[in-house]
């Protein structure tokens, strides 16, 4: 499904904050509940958005490595593991994509379990946000009223950020308090590296190994998919797996000595963006183009700043990307013979993560394949 409508500024502008649901809670829990470096991780975000756009000219968008965030944010690495951590998953990653594997895994993965696990990663997605609308419903009533409503009634203005300042605004008026006006002081993020060789083994045993075969299935195969599903054929080579695997695998082993977050791309951050407006590069630029100068001139407020965002709204931008991604078209033109596979991708990535998930698809087609070797096994 090819998308033809013409980029507009306001699309790009709204489409930039898209993806903030998924964004913000890893970063503001990476930095206030870790301790990590504001500056270092906000300087990540920002060079990698801005180089995401200019690299692939697409909405494509830049999150945390979720396996890697959930460990930093429970306290089980510390800063030079973190390192060791994106430095190795990224030494991997560029291994594989040089040797063919991310390309032949595009290959040989059943359409249907690709399927499987764009409805996991979606119905994901919502459920996180149901939660964080459960603690702010009004807030969150507000900002799905506004999300959904703007672009049918004034299609030229920016759906996101107006949602965002309308939710703050509530939030204000039911008790909440903006920060202090913060301090403007450039600093540079200190380097970070692993301080001997156990540091840097518990970064690759238990940040790097674990999160890679997640960042396959859900940084690297299934984005590439649908960018070629939604863009033109001129458009979507710009973002293969191949050139996924190898701007991803740069950019974590370049900035994770400076204090960055492991970093990748996300299928569910792309429908986000492109949902509410985003078709160009910008969109990730302009996101960038924010985050940068919060790491380097107010590093020491950016959480507060950032922390405005209610968690309703957030909540409500994950309920709506991840309805999207979930609830795609071609759930409904599958072969019946196809949805066992699907579902249990599906439930295998919901309950427990994507490479889970695919694994299961994978192994259930297998099975269908070898009782019936008649019939195509990405009939999906």
């Amino acid at each position: 499904m090819t998308t033809l409508a013409r980029p507009t500024v306001a699309g790009e502008v709204g489409g930039a904050f898209g993806d903030l649901g998924t964004l913000l809670p890893i970063l503001l829990g990476a930095i206030a509940v870790a301790g990590m470096s504001a500056g270092g991780v906000l300087m990540g975000f920002g060079v990698f958005l801005i180089a995401t756009g200019l690299i692939y000219r697409l909405p494509l968008p830049v999150q945390p490595m979720k396996a890697v965030g959930a460990l930093v944010i429970a306290g089980g690495l510390m800063s030079g593991e973190v390192a060791a951590a994106g430095i190795a998953g990224g030494l991997i990653l560029l291994a594989l994509t040089l040797s063919g594997a991310t390309s032949w895994a595009a290959r040989v993965v059943p359409r249907s379990v690709v399927l499987g696990l764009q409805l996991g990663v979606g119905a994901s997605m919502a459920w996180i946000g149901l939660g964080l609308v459960w603690a702010g419903p009004l807030v969150a009533g507000v900002a799905l009223v506004l999300l959904i409503g703007l672009p049918r009634v004034a299609p030229r203005l920016p759906a996101v950020p107006l949602a965002l300042a309308g939710a703050i605004a509530v939030d204000l008026a039911a008790g909440g308090v903006l920060p202090p006006l913060p301090s403007m002081a450039f600093t540079l993020p200190p380097l970070v590296l692993p301080s001997g060789g156990e540091e840097a083994w518990r970064g690759f045993l238990l940040g790097a190994l674990p999160q890679l075969p997640l960042t396959l299935a859900n940084a690297v195969l299934l984005p590439a998919l649908l960018v070629r599903e939604m863009f033109p054929p001129g458009a979507a080579a710009r973002a293969s797996e191949g050139r996924l695997g190898l701007v991803t695998s740069g950019a974590n082993v370049l900035l994770a000595p400076f204090g960055a977050l492991p970093m990748c791309h996300g299928a569910g951050g792309l429908i986000a963006q492109h949902r509410f407006g985003a078709r160009t590069g910008w969109a990730p630029v302009l996101l960038g183009a924010l985050l940068l100068p919060l790491g380097l001139f107010f590093a020491e407020d950016a959480a507060r700043l950032l922390a405005v965002v209610p968690a309703g709204a957030l909540g409500a931008l994950l309920i709506l990307a991840g309805s999207d991604l979930a609830l795609s078209r071609r759930l409904l033109e599958v072969r019946s013979e196809c949805r066992p596979a699907i579902a249990a991708a599906a439930l295998a990535t919901f309950a427990l993560n994507p490479a889970l998930g695919v694994a299961a698809g994978w192994i259930l087609e297998g099975v269908r394949a070898a009782l019936r070797p008649d019939r195509r096994t990405d009939a999906a």
